[in-house]
C-alpha cells in the first residue's frame, strides 16, 4: 500500500523536522508539551463600539450561543456595559471575548479609554458599527496603532440595511451592488480619517452564513500567531464548509503527537515490568482508550455535533433539530463517546495490521519511532483510528451544515 494515502506527506515531514536535531527522549518530552500548550494558550478578543452596535450580539453568536443562553452577553439598546465583561467560549475557557465599554461620547478620549480597558491584555480589537465609522472610532484606530496592536472594523446589521434598499426608491436593485457600495463608503471614510488601507467587514449576526462573517473569521486566523491559530478555529462556530474543512486539516497534523503519547504509553508500561492488561493488543490498559476518549470529545464539539451546538445550529437556521440528527452516520457522533464504545470499534475493525502497516511507512521517512518497540504498533493504530474518525466526524459536520443551510435559501 502507497504510504501517502495512509499518512500525508506535509505530516510525514512535519515529524521529520520535528524529530531532527533532537535526541529520543527530548522529543519525546517536545511532543507532550506541544499538546499541553494548546489547551492552555490564553486568547483575548476585545470588541468595542458604540451603544447599540451590536457588540454583545455579535459576542454571543461568535461563542455559538443565543442572547437568552446561560452566558450569554447582555444584549440591548441601552449600554449595559460600563466596565469590559469577559465571555468565555462555552468549550474553550482559555477563548475570551470581551465586551468593552461603548465609545463616542462627546469628549472622548482614546488614550484614556484603552488605559481603562487595560489595553495590554487583548490580542487584538473588533471596532464594530451599525453606520458610517465615525471620528471616535479612527481616532480609537489610530490608538490602538500606535500602541502595536492590530484593529479591524466590522459594519454590522447589514441585512437591515439591504432590506431598507430594496423598500427605498435608490438605483440599488441588486444586493453585491448595495454592498459593494456600503464597503467603499466606510473605506474612503475611513482614509479621509488618515487609516491607511482600512479592512471593512459587512455582517449580519441574524444570517451569520452571509456576507463577511467567513471572511472576518479567515483574516484573524491567518493573522494571528501559530501558536494561537489552532485555538482560534476551534473556537469558531460551523457556519462554513470553508471553516468545517480547515478544523478537519487543523486536527489532522495534531494526530501523530497524539500517537506518539499512545506509543510512549506502551513503552513505560514495558519499562516498568507492568501487564497492560489490555486486550487491545499493542495497546496500553484504559491510558490508549482514555486518551482516544478525550481526543473523539474534542472533535465532537469543535464540529458543532454535541447535542448544546446542535440545538444552537437548529435554532439559528430555523430547522427541526432531529432533521439535523437523522444525517449523521458515525456512532462516535451520534452517541455519548465512552471507553466502551471506542473499545468496541477497535475491536470490530482489527486494527493491528493496519497499525504495523502505518507504523512501517512512518518508520520509512522517520526512523526514530522505531525506537518505540511494540509502543511503535500502538503509534499506528491510534494513528489510524483516530484520522478515520476525524474523517467521519468531519463528512458528519458538512453533511449537517447542509441540512441547516437548506433551510435558510
Amino acid at each position: 500500500m502507497d504510504c501517502k494515502y495512509l499518512v500525508p506527506e506535509n505530516e510525514l515531514r512535519e515529524m521529520k523536522n520535528f524529530f531532527e536535531n533532537r535526541d529520543f527522549a527530548e522529543a519525546m518530552e517536545g511532543v507532550k508539551k506541544c499538546l499541553e500548550d494548546i489547551d492552555q494558550v490564553p486568547l483575548n478578543i476585545a470588541v468595542t463600539g458604540e451603544s447599540g452596535s451590536g457588540k454583545s450580539t455579535f459576542i454571543n453568536v461568535i461563542r455559538g450561543l443565543n442572547d437568552e443562553e446561560e452566558g450569554s452577553a447582555k444584549t440591548g439598546v441601552v449600554e449595559t456595559t460600563m466596565v469590559p465583561l469577559p465571555y468565555l467560549h462555552p468549550h474553550h475557557r482559555n477563548v475570551r471575548y470581551w465586551d468593552l465599554p461603548g465609545i463616542g461620547s462627546p469628549g472622548f478620549k482614546p488614550m484614556d479609554y484603552l488605559q481603562l480597558v487595560k489595553f495590554n491584555q487583548y490580542d487584538f480589537f473588533l471596532i464594530i458599527t451599525t453606520e458610517r465609522f465615525r471620528e471616535c472610532h479612527v481616532l480609537l484606530a489610530q490608538a490602538i496603532k500606535s500602541m502595536g496592536k492590530k484593529f479591524y472594523f466590522l459594519r454590522s446589521k447589514i441585512d437591515s440595511v439591504l432590506k431598507g434598499c430594496r423598500r427605498g426608491r435608490t438605483n440599488c436593485n441588486e444586493d453585491e451592488d448595495i454592498l459593494k457600495k456600503i464597503r467603499e463608503d466606510c473605506i474612503n471614510g475611513l482614509r479621509a480619517g488618515g487609516i491607511e488601507n482600512p479592512r471593512v467587514f459587512l455582517l449580519s449576526c441574524l444570517e451569520p452564513e452571509k456576507y463577511d462573517f467567513y471572511l472576518i473569521q479567515k483574516t484573524l486566523e491567518d493573522e494571528l500567531p501559530s501558536h494561537k491559530r489552532h485555538i482560534f478555529l476551534l473556537s469558531q462556530p460551523n457556519f462554513f464548509h470553508q471553516a468545517v474543512e480547515q478544523k478537519r486539516k487543523s486536527f489532522l497534523m495534531q494526530i501523530w503527537q497524539w500517537a506518539i503519547v499512545s506509543a510512549m504509553n506502551v513503552t513505560t508500561s514495558q519499562w516498568s515490568g507492568v501487564n497492560s492488561g489490555s486486550t487491545v493488543p499493542y495497546l496500553s490498559s484504559n491510558g490508549d482508550l482514555t486518551l482516544m476518549v478525550n481526543v473523539l470529545k474534542e472533535y465532537k464539539k469543535a464540529f458543532g455535533l454535541d447535542t448544546r451546538s446542535l440545538n444552537q445550529l437548529a435554532d439559528t437556521f430555523g430547522k427541526d433539530l432531529e432533521d439535523l440528527r437523522s444525517v449523521i452516520r458515525t456512532s462516535t457522533a451520534s452517541q455519548e463517546i465512552t471507553l466502551e464504545l471506542v473499545f468496541h470499534h477497535l475491536k470490530s475493525q482489527g486494527l493491528t495490521d493496519m497499525g504495523r502497516i502505518v507504523t512501517a511507512c512512518v518508520i520509512q521517512f522517520v526512523p526514530q519511532i522505531s525506537a518505540l518497540a511494540n509502543g511503535g504498533v500502538a503509534f499506528g493504530t491510534t494513528y489510524w483510528i483516530l484520522s478515520s474518525l476525524l474523517a467521519n466526524m468531519a463528512e458528519d459536520a458538512a453533511r449537517v451544515l447542509s441540512r441547516a443551510l437548506e433551510a435558510s435559501d
